[in-house]
């Protein structure tokens, strides 16, 4: 059923646990094998594209628009930027992303994080806003 929500034919790998929560989907590309836990938002008006292998937890929010920042232009209209999550990433549960990030390959977005910056590859960020932890290297 997500596939048709989005107007596109997803892999059978794609697992998703509903309830969610989306605006369009016409710019929302999901690769194979993601996992996306209950309780998600997407609003994908600036784009999101989501690699092969990532894993998304429960009450994960990404958001690609908004709204400028003057208090003059806030209702003039709606900004919107891109969200690219590469391959084999873990957003953990009530993680928010805005437009703009990209958040790289191998990477884990610890619970609760607010990420409004781009996140390295092979790195474990956490925080509001999130931050480099430390880095994932495979033993």
């Amino acid at each position: 059923m997500f596939g048709e929500l989005i107007g596109k034919e997803l892999d059978s790998t794609v697992r998703l646990i509903p309830p969610l929560y989306a605006t369009g989907g016409d710019n929302t590309r999901i690769g194979r094998n993601v996992f996306i836990n209950q309780n998600c938002t997407m609003y994908d008006l600036g784009g999101i594209d989501i690699a092969d292998d990532v894993m998304i937890g429960p009450n994960v929010s990404l958001i690609t628009s908004g709204h400028p920042v003057a208090p003059s232009q806030r209702r003039a209209g709606v900004t919107a930027s891109p969200i690219v999550i590469q391959r084999n990433v873990w957003i953990a549960a009530n993680v928010t992303v805005i437009g703009g990030v990209t958040i790289g390959e191998n990477s884990v977005v610890a619970a609760g994080s607010v990420v409004t910056k781009d996140v390295p590859a092979d790195t474990l960020v956490g925080g509001n806003p999130a931050k480099v932890i430390r880095s994932i290297v495979e033993e």
